[in-house]
């Protein structure tokens, strides 16, 4: 199980965690973009990318045995901050409806662009597995 990080006297953090506390098999999954298991882009939208790299974040866990709730962290790196904060509903539905739960360590970067050049988005994730 994971346990999330709250400091005494801290605000509790709205969409993520400060820390995250696991034991157990950890997986590493390298940066998922927004195209399918074909490296097909099905949309240009934020939204659409962001659902569609939480999915294959959510397909490389799952050949690792894991599920959602095993992630303790990811790290969002995105082309465009304004682009990323006006998808924020859709971003949101997506994460709650393939991950669940925000008990996730997280940060969100904006960087100059991504080595695909259609990808807005690129997620890395770590997750642990209970033994």
């Amino acid at each position: 199980m994971k346990k999330p990080l709250l400091p005494q006297g801290w605000i509790k953090p709205r969409g993520y965690a400060n820390g995250v506390a696991a034991r157990g098999t950890q997986v590493f999954i390298a940066g998922q973009i927004g195209w399918d298991e074909t490296e097909t882009f099905q949309s240009d939208e934020f939204g659409s990318q962001a659902r569609q790299a939480l999915a294959n974040i959510v397909a490389v866990l799952g050949a690792a045995g894991g599920r959602p709730e095993h992630i303790v962290r990811m790290t969002w790196y995105v082309t465009d901050k304004r682009e990323y904060l006006a998808a924020l509903k859709d971003v949101g539905q997506a994460f709650r409806e393939l991950i669940g739960d925000y008990d996730i360590a997280m940060s969100a970067v904006q960087v100059a662009a991504l080595i695909e050049d259609k990808a807005k988005v690129e997620i890395e994730a770590t997750a642990v597995i209970p033994d």
